[in-house]
């Protein structure tokens, strides 16, 4: 989450209005329904992770071991497990 400086982006008489309820503490204003993004989207890390998985089975499925993919991806060997017999 990033902060902004109200006044900076907000027109004065709608500033004047909030600070007649809060003045110099922080406020969360919540997305609009359904523009709310998943886990993820935003910096790339579900793209990522996606990726990592595809190569995972590929490497299970051509013959290397949970235990070794779970040392070489530095996961726990149920991850592993979860991924190669999850969702196929």
């Amino acid at each position: 989450m990033k902060y902004r400086k109200a006044e900076s982006m907000l027109p004065q008489e709608l500033l004047e209005q909030i600070q007649q309820y809060i003045q110099g503490e922080y406020v969360y204003i919540p997305n609009k329904k359904g523009m709310k993004k998943a886990w993820g989207e935003k910096t790339g890390t579900r793209h990522y992770i996606a990726e990592r998985n595809v190569g995972i089975k590929k490497q299970y499925y051509e013959g290397k071991k949970c235990e070794e993919l779970a040392m070489e991806y530095h996961l726990s060997l149920a991850s592993i497990r979860k991924i190669v017999y999850g969702n196929k």
